[in-house]
């Protein structure tokens, strides 16, 4: 089986109305340039996200390829290191155990955490060593994604006999929507049922 296309049983989204990161990249509308700019914003976001579904692919096949050299049984060490060795080869920018800052809803620096690999600086890495993915560790990378504010992330399960992985996509909910927080969990649990 091959893990280099997007999978709808195990891609988990949690839907919003804005994306985040994209807000920090894009130049402001200017008046009288806005179909420009909208272009370009469409542009902008259409190959950010099909740069960041190449990511996601690339370390999916990864993951997928060193499951079936290594087996299950490993510490998450072991697995940890052998995927960061593997993308770097590949060329991609990897850290391991990197200090990631967590942020309150009013932009207040609360802590930090210690994400298992970074990519590319855009997508958290978050490996499992466990006999199956539990809503636990599912619940750990959605407030990690929420916390530092990073919209992308893989939650990998190298402990089991059939490799398990799923992606999750956070984006902050707009403002303006009453009850959007609410909303958003109550989505995220529709997609934790509809994914089992």
């Amino acid at each position: 089986m091959s893990w280099g296309q997007d999978n709808p049983e195990t891609d988990i989204v949690v839907p919003g109305a804005g994306i985040y990161a994209l807000a920090g990249i894009l130049p402001p509308i200017q008046h009288g340039q806005q179909s420009v700019n909208r272009k370009e914003r469409r542009e902008h976001k259409e190959n950010f996200m099909k740069d960041m579904t190449e990511l996601c692919n690339r370390v999916r096949q990864t993951a997928y390829e060193i499951h079936v050299y290594h087996g299950h049984g490993h510490l998450e060490k072991v697995y940890e290191n052998a995927l960061a060795h593997r993308l770097r080869k590949a060329g991609l920018e990897v850290t391991q155990q990197q200090p990631i800052k967590v942020y309150d809803e009013d932009g207040t620096l609360i802590g930090d955490y210690l994400a298992d690999l970074l990519v590319e600086r855009e997508l958290i890495v978050e490996l499992k060593t466990a006999k199956t993915l539990a809503s636990e560790h599912e619940a750990q990378i959605l407030g990690y994604l929420k916390s530092t504010r990073l919209e992308h992330g893989l939650l990998i399960n190298f402990g089991s006999y059939k490799f398990e992985m799923r992606k999750f996509v956070w984006s902050e909910p707009a403002k303006s929507r009453a009850g959007g927080i609410a909303w958003s969990l109550i989505c995220a649990v529709f997609a934790f049922f509809a994914v089992k």
